[in-house]
């Protein structure tokens, strides 16, 4: 069963004629301010003991408290999954994804999901948004993802990815070869065809900023490290797609499979039968949300990535 909250706090002489909802969005700055005003509207956050709308304008001197037993966000099923944990106390947790997992339930994928195995991992995060998780990685795509284990933690983690403070570093392996790195900096949106696809698109995009560089080059592919400025769905996939270097093993962006000519047979075998995109997110930075110390973890690919890596070293010397 979740804890219940229980916090109090007097509102200062100088927040006299503010609004309820943004004196305690000031005195409680660990909560989000649509979280304390669903408390305010369902009398779990009192003033002096009586419920007030969160638009009442205050005097100051109030008392204001907060008891409230966090109810589950929803109807997800605790599953055993074996985690990854790099990571973890008891206000985060960092889990290093291993390719095809799905991070959230979603049509076609309602069990089986690393929030099913968050829940049965840690029963409380129930109560909390999406049971914790603030940015996701897609199915394919492996590495290191940070969850919450409070509301504290989750409202802290969310305010870092918007302020975009959060150091996310990937790795991929692209097709053809790059001269030298650079940035990308195109707005993302829905593609206006394929619905279930992104792009960069001219008109009504969010704001999409990719920084790249290259690792090592090979005849006909480059190994490269990305820094994510933003976080848009698929957006290192899309950036890298749209300058021309798809991902390798990127069958939506990256179009129908292209053998180098002059390789390998064994490379031309490995590109293949490699069904994912190259992409796996490596180091992951923030600042800890109990602490505020800067904290940093890092974790190598996985065993298909460094086989493929390998395969185009071969293949360079031959």
């Amino acid at each position: 069963m979740t804890d219940p909250i229980k916090l109090e706090a007097v509102v200062p002489h100088e927040s006299a004629g503010s609004r309820l909802d943004q004196v305690a969005a000031e005195l409680f700055a660990s909560f989000s301010r649509s979280r304390l005003q669903q408390w305010i509207k369902s009398g779990d956050l009192l003033v002096d003991g009586k419920n007030y709308r969160p638009k009442d304008k205050l005097l100051g001197g109030e008392h204001l408290s907060i008891n409230v037993v966090p109810e589950a966000e929803g109807t997800w099923e605790p599953e055993s999954i074996s985690l990854d944990i790099t990571y973890e106390d008891d206000h985060i947790l960092v889990i290093n994804k291993p390719a095809g997992l799905v991070v959230h339930p979603a049509a076609g994928n309602y069990t089986g999901t690393l929030l099913n195995g968050l829940l049965h991992h840690v029963a409380a995060n129930e109560s909390i948004p999406r049971a914790g998780i603030v940015h996701r990685l897609d199915k394919e795509t492996t590495g290191l993802m940070v969850v919450a284990k409070s509301l504290e933690a989750h409202n802290a983690l969310i305010q870092q990815l918007q302020a975009r403070s959060v150091h996310r570093e990937y790795q991929a392996i692209t097709q053809g070869v790059m001269t030298g790195g650079g940035t990308v900096d195109e707005p993302m949106g829905r593609h206006p065809q394929a619905r279930t696809k992104m792009a960069v698109v001219n008109h009504g995009g969010k704001d999409a900023i990719t920084h790249y560089r290259v690792i090592e080059r090979f005849p006909n592919h480059t190994h490269i490290r990305v820094k994510l400025e933003t976080g848009r769905t698929h957006q290192i996939r899309v950036h890298m797609a749209h300058i021309g270097y798809s991902l390798v093993g990127d069958m939506v962006y990256g179009g129908r499979l292209k053998l180098p000519k002059g390789a390998t047979a064994e490379l031309h075998d490995m590109l293949r039968n490699f069904k994912r995109q190259a992409l796996h997110a490596g180091k992951l930075g923030l600042v800890h949300p109990e602490s505020e110390e800067y904290m940093e973890w890092q974790v190598p690919p996985p065993e298909d990535y460094n086989l493929l890596l390998e395969m185009l070293k071969k293949d360079a010397k031959s």
